[in-house]
């Protein structure tokens, strides 16, 4: 077990690396000058330029600004906001309690409504239920987030008004920031009302975004479960004269899930290139929004360290992906 999880880290480290001269050099490519953009429309004086220039050392080659950001990353230092003057690193922790808690709650709800709907189509193979189960999971996974998302506001909250169109919390509420969990949050302020606020707010950017992970799982779920169920172990249950829901749930079911926790893991790079999009759509004031917003605003440091931060979360959680398979079948670590 020890040189399988040396050998994942080992991978680990090129792809970080990799990663970060990717994230340096594709916004250098993005037209415009961070330094012009922060100036806005009254412009800036040529000397005032290029002092900035030089104070963020955009005035030495490509080559000299990469080598130079690699030591700070080195260092664990994400650099400035050009914009805010604030520190990378500080920023980032501020907004990302609120892509985690929308990225959490999108894999719950994928999950608990995924694996059931799974199962049941495998069990009911050849069905209405198992044919129109696949074809909402093909048109779940096909659809684009920026037009679902866009959708389901013009349905459930223009049209029906059920939910909330931005935003984490109604504006007219306030809840002391204690965890940086609006729902947490709420739950420690005792508040009834800003509880249902946040909720509410939630649910259409959770469905949004767990519309494509809960269409993979479904189908992950039902391929498996086929597979196991065709077993000779799972025959012999049935011949000892075991209840159908035992056969299904207890001796099929987790046998079926190694693949689909490994479909899972993987999903979670799928959540956070997802929330970029949803929390723009929802002015949903969480990491993806704030790189897109820095991306707009040419904020070179903001927008390298989001990515690579971003991109070592999804790492670790492959990582720890690839253990656990490894745990559950020891035929991977060899």
């Amino acid at each position: 077990m020890l040189r399988f999880l040396i050998r994942r880290i080992s991978v680990i480290v090129p792809t970080f690396v990799a990663v970060t001269f990717l994230s340096f050099m594709l916004i250098h490519l993005v037209p415009g000058d961070p330094i012009e953009t922060r100036s806005g429309e009254r412009g800036i004086a040529p000397e005032r330029l290029a002092e900035l220039r030089h104070h963020f050392g955009f005035d030495q080659p490509l080559w000299r600004q990469f080598l130079r950001y690699e030591q700070q990353v080195a260092t664990g230092d994400l650099g400035t906001s050009i914009v805010t003057q604030d520190s990378v690193w500080q920023e980032f922790l501020q907004l990302f309690p609120a892509t985690v808690e929308l990225s959490v709650c999108a894999i719950l709800f994928a999950v608990l409504i995924g694996i059931p709907l799974g199962v049941i189509a495998a069990v009911r193979r050849g069905t209405a239920f198992d044919y129109g189960l696949m074809g909402i999971s093909v048109t779940g996974a096909s659809m684009p987030i920026f037009w679902w998302g866009l959708m389901a506001i013009l349905m459930f909250s223009v049209t029906l008004g059920w939910t909330p169109v931005s935003g984490r919390i109604s504006d007219a509420m306030f809840v002391e920031p204690v965890t940086g969990f609006m729902l947490i949050d709420c739950w420690y302020s005792d508040d009834v009302g800003a509880c249902r606020s946040a909720a509410s707010h939630l649910v259409l950017p959770m469905v949004v975004l767990g519309t494509v992970p809960l269409a993979v799982v479904a189908r992950m779920t039902r391929s498996a479960m086929l597979e196991v169920l065709n077993e000779d172990y799972i025959r012999t249950a049935r011949a000892k004269g075991l209840s159908a829901p035992r056969v299904v749930v207890i001796h099929a079911l987790r046998n079926a899930l190694i693949p689909v926790v490994t479909v899972i893991g993987l999903q979670v790079g799928a959540l956070l290139s997802g929330a970029i999009l949803t929390e723009t759509i929802f002015a949903w004031p969480g990491v993806g929004h704030w790189l897109v917003e820095s991306v707009q605003r040419r904020d070179y440091p903001v927008v390298q360290g989001g990515v690579l931060l971003i991109a070592t979360l999804v790492m670790l959680v492959n990582l720890g992906v690839d253990l656990t398979y490894g745990f559950l079948n020891p035929r991977i670590r060899r």
